[in-house]
């Protein structure tokens, strides 16, 4: 099923991600409504916990991030970040860069994510995709994107999947600065290990590692 909605999480705490109750939240997440699949994301630099959740509608997800996840916050006793996106608005952008939600199909496992959001608010149909999906294919170690376009703000972001820690560090550290800065906008961004988490992504149906 194609996805109508995204939902990004992370938690703020510090866990070596082997050590995480991961086989234990995966059992609960599965029984989720409308939830179609789950990479896990894991802290490079902070062992912080979350993911990148894909659902069948806007309704599940809102219910996802106002109900089950903040009970999950709650239940490790930390805070935490939730996001959530429009899928629709993204897919012709998404499929342009071979993202694994939309089709897309890797040649190798990622061993490296880069979460990123743009405190900007641009209709998604305006922005500026078509001409930067061109400049970021040409990202060295960059695999695919999934564009987001954050439910209400219409701020601009992504997941990228790397194939491995150095490229994404690069990108996310000297490349993707200057994207924001053009838009005189403030920005995020998060990098995730790919390899420690394909196991526990697997079994929620990631895309990623199809």
């Amino acid at each position: 099923m194609t996805p109508q909605a995204f939902v990004y999480t992370e938690l703020q705490l510090a866990i070596p991600f082997a050590d995480a109750p991961w086989a234990e939240v995966n059992k609960t997440l599965l029984k989720q409504p409308g939830l179609l699949n789950k990479t896990w994301l894991a802290g490079v630099g902070n062992h912080s916990l979350g993911g990148i959740y894909a659902f069948d509608s806007l309704e599940n997800a809102t219910a996802f991030v106002t109900d089950y996840f903040p009970g999950e916050a709650r239940r490790f006793g930390v805070a935490q970040t939730t996001r959530l996106f429009e899928a629709g608005v993204i897919e012709e952008a998404s499929r342009d860069m071979n993202s694994p939600h939309f089709g897309g199909v890797l040649r190798q496992s990622p061993g490296a994510y880069v979460y990123t959001e743009i405190q900007a608010s641009v209709p998604f149909e305006q922005g500026p995709w078509r001409k930067r999906n061109p400049v970021l294919k040409q990202v060295p170690g960059l695999m695919s994107k999934t564009w987001l376009s954050g439910l209400n703000t219409q701020s601009i972001g992504g997941l990228d999947a790397f194939d491995t820690i150095e490229n994404a560090t690069a990108f996310a550290v000297e490349a993707f600065p200057g994207t924001p800065a053009t838009l005189g906008a403030a920005y995020t961004t998060r990098i995730f290990d790919g390899a420690v988490v394909e196991q526990a992504s697997r079994q929620m149906r990631s895309p990623f590692y199809a």
